[in-house]
């Protein structure tokens, strides 16, 4: 007789249920890199940084040694981890509101210096923890509590695409965005975070996998709205793709 293979909850995920608003994406990311950290047989040696905004709360949900950073300085502190234990594999966990607002810096510089570190960057287009106000990857013509008549470039200026940014420092060795409003995404940004890790396991540089992310809550909208409306609106902001891949094949 076959065996069966359950479905069960990764071991480095807490035994705990989330608490992320319904139809939030963070709960499917958090479960992709625990799998992704229990397959690869990391999770005694990994250790999370966890910033201000929703994604502080990453700290509750994995069962993996961590901190939490002061808002967007996470890269920051995972350098220091990274280079006092060279050993360990440090990641970040930030959204947009972090680290592409006050993060930009710390971001860009880590990323060119070629840390090696991994970050999962969740883009929801909105500051989800603080109330809903526009974040610098706020669409234009999308409504927040601080663009209540739409973004506009000329009163906020353009979104602003982190990825295609970040290709062009010299040492990012594997950047990819992704998106998890389907079961075929999911599979492929669990892909993408499992090369990210790999990356760093190998000691190549830095690497970060961006996902698109829905907010229903701060987008007014139900679960099955806010993936349509990513769908439409989002992934023509943001194309997915590879932007960096200096990794290779990898099982």
């Amino acid at each position: 007789m076959a065996k069966v293979t359950l479905f069960q909850r990764p071991k480095s995920l807490a035994k705990r249920d989330f608490t992320y608003c319904p139809g939030c994406h963070h709960g499917i990311v958090h479960r992709l890199i625990a799998e992704v950290i229990d397959e690869l047989g990391i999770q005694g040696k990994t250790i999370m940084v966890a910033p201000v905004g929703c994604s502080v709360f990453a700290y509750e949900f994995f069962d993996v040694d961590g901190t939490v950073a002061p808002h967007g300085r996470a890269p920051a502190v995972a350098t220091g981890m990274k280079r006092a234990m060279p050993d360990r594999v440090v990641f970040t966990y930030q959204g947009d509101g972090d680290l592409a607002a006050i993060g930009t810096a710390e971001i860009i510089h880590a990323a060119n210096r070629g840390e090696k570190i991994t970050t999962i960057f969740i883009n929801n287009a909105i500051y989800g923890m603080t109330g809903g106000q526009m974040a610098p990857t706020t669409l234009l013509g999308m409504k927040t509590t601080t663009s209540p008549y739409g973004r506009t470039s000329e009163r906020e200026g353009y979104p602003i695409h982190v990825s295609e940014i970040l290709k062009e420092a010299a040492g990012v060795v594997y950047l990819e965005r992704v998106a998890v409003s389907s079961p075929a995404e999911v599979r492929k940004a669990k892909q993408a975070i499992k090369k990210a890790f790999i990356a760093q396991i190998k000691g190549l540089g830095f690497s970060l996998v961006e996902v698109l992310s829905t907010c229903p809550t701060n987008w007014g909208m139900s679960p099955i709205e806010s993936i349509k409306w990513l769908n439409e609106n989002m992934k023509k902001e943001y194309p997915m793709g590879v932007f960096v891949d200096k990794v290779g094949d990898v099982k």
